[in-house]
């Protein structure tokens, strides 16, 4: 065989208890487990894994490495945290399918989360369909990623940015989109309905497009319409539309966030436990920690975005509408900060695409404001204009009990929502894998190691439908996590966001070294992870 792990704490994924094995690998794959005293396996190369647990790869249920993926190979804030697989073009908005007018206009949409805004030469766009893609991905990653078809970029592409409802031609060229997404595949499909063009579309197009997920055996994956006021509504209308299109749902970064939830998370828990016991297929995903992340110009109303991101800058040099963007973002609460009046206080920029606006990183809103002697919307304003509409934030608006409670339920997973650009990104990124297993599982107990072990491993691969990753399983891909439970730790914090973790010294992927003795190596063996996969190798 290629390798031996030998006198491993096997954490197989399943939540049972671990054991004592020797562990071989063999052309990818976990070829035995030797569970008794007798004869040792062998192979070219021995690793003692004493003191160390083995457990299967963990997978990011909810991740922003579209582009990091392409642009850094070593992607390392991943890597290091024992990630072998993520599932990317979440909320509704990446960048395929698309045709020159829909990536040009998808890139300024989503610079704060990936970068590659236009001019930006880094990357070849060299794709517009999801085939192309994950063609390209298929020329050598550093992990594995899965694709979900993004409703908003499919709505962009076949509508525009009105809001209004489709045609029945335009929703007949988005059935369109979507199949062809999922033939060339794609798990699923995505939505971000808090965000443009997405979010105008109506319970009855999106249950037409779910029904299209349902027929290739996909999930939908909603940014669902409220994390705020409104929530449990909201997470009603994803279960009721997924029940009459027949289709799976997993909820993506599930929480309940602003004052007006604290200590709702059991309302949640009810509602999702009626729909599992009547036989709804749902699962969800959320990441350990109570600041949510997104951009500034996400904050604003839906209406001061139609038409694209010309168009919202547009209205804000313009001082009549500007003020009517300010009304209904401080006084009325905006749908895209989720019906709660906006508290510039908890609004903390992260990014900023224009390096000359770095001063503004790291201080909230109200914070900047107070230092220039002018009102908080006055400084927002400028700085959505000045950035490009490019700057990120963190939004202090989430509630610990909640975040706890949450991640105990049956059907959840691990989801870093993690993007990767700015100067002080959220820590999520780069620690939330080690976050759940040090800090939930270890000092606090929330739930057993082995318990976590199963939410960031076989629960979400029984998600994506795989037959053959999730497991310490004979015949399975050997990606493969050693970690140390005593001391395994998420390294970043707010402070410092881009620490790497501690207790994680090795990484497997497809049975390569890619974390060897705590540094990445030049292991490029992520690959796609296409819904065609779905039948053993």
């Amino acid at each position: 065989m290629d390798l031996v792990i030998r006198d491993a704490r096997v954490i197989d994924g399943t939540g049972g208890a671990p054991y004592s094995a020797d562990v071989g690998v063999d052309a990818g794959r976990i070829a035995e487990i030797r569970r008794d005293r007798g004869p040792r396996l062998s192979a070219r190369r021995t690793l003692d894994a004493h003191g160390l647990a083995l457990s299967p790869g963990f997978i990011d249920m909810h991740a922003h490495s579209d582009l990091a993926l392409l642009r850094d190979p070593a992607h390392e804030a991943k890597a290091a945290q024992g990630v072998t697989l993520e599932v990317l073009g979440q909320d509704g908005l990446s960048y395929a399918p698309v045709d020159d007018r829909t990536l040009d206009a998808v890139r300024k949409a989503i610079t704060g989360w990936n970068g590659g805004a236009p001019g930006d030469t880094s990357i070849d766009f060299d794709w517009r369909t999801v085939g192309e893609y994950l063609d390209r991905l298929d020329r050598g990653i550093a992990v594995n990623a899965a694709y979900l078809v993004p409703q908003g970029t499919v709505r962009m592409y076949a509508v525009g940015w009105d809001d209004r409802p489709a045609t029945a031609e335009e929703l007949t060229r988005m059935k369109q989109l979507v199949a062809e997404g999922l033939e060339q595949g794609a798990v699923g499909m995505s939505s971000g309905l808090t965000y443009t063009p997405g979010m105008y579309a109506g319970d009855s197009e999106l249950t037409e497009l779910c029904r299209v997920v349902a027929r290739y055996d996909g999930y939908y994956c909603p940014h669902h319409r409220s994390y705020g006021a409104g929530a449990l509504h909201a997470y009603e209308e994803m279960i009721s539309l997924t029940r009459d299109a027949g289709c799976a749902l997993h909820l993506a970064h599930a929480t309940m966030n602003f004052g007006v939830n604290k200590g709702k998370a059991p309302d949640l828990l009810a509602l999702l436990d009626q729909a599992l016991d009547a036989g709804a297929d749902i699962s969800l995903d959320t990441y350990p920690y109570t600041p949510g992340c997104t951009t500034l110009v996400a904050m604003l109303p839906s209406w001061a975005s139609e038409g694209g991101p010309e168009a919202v800058l547009a209205r804000l040099q313009d001082d009549e509408t500007a003020e009517k963007i300010r009304h209904h973002m401080e006084e009325i609460g905006a749908d895209g900060c989720h019906g709660v009046p906006i508290e510039w206080d908890t609004i903390e920029i992260s990014g900023v695409s224009d390096p000359g606006l770095a001063s503004c990183v790291g201080k909230t809103i109200a914070q900047s404001a107070a230092q220039r002697g002018e009102a908080p919307w006055i400084t927002a304003r400028r700085l959505l204009i000045s950035d490009g509409l490019g700057s990120t934030i963190l939004q202090h608006v989430g509630h610990e009990e909640n975040v706890r409670q949450i991640m105990r339920h049956r059907i959840h997973t691990g989801g870093s929502d993690g993007i990767l650009q700015g100067y002080k990104p959220h820590p999520r990124a780069y620690g939330t894998f080690p976050h759940y297993l040090g800090r939930y599982a270890r000092e606090l107990g929330i739930l057993t190691l082995e318990e976590t072990v199963a939410h960031l491993t076989s629960r979400p691969a029984a998600r994506l439908r795989l037959p053959d990753r999730g497991l310490v399983r004979e015949g399975y891909r050997a990606d493969l996590v050693l970690f140390d439970p005593d001391t395994v730790a998420a390294g970043s914090t707010f402070e410092a966001p881009r620490t790497l973790p501690v207790g994680i010294p090795h990484v497997l992927i497809d049975g390569k070294f890619v974390i060897e003795d705590g540094s990445r190596t030049d292991v490029l063996a992520g690959r796609s992870v296409r819904r065609t996969d779905r039948t053993p190798a």
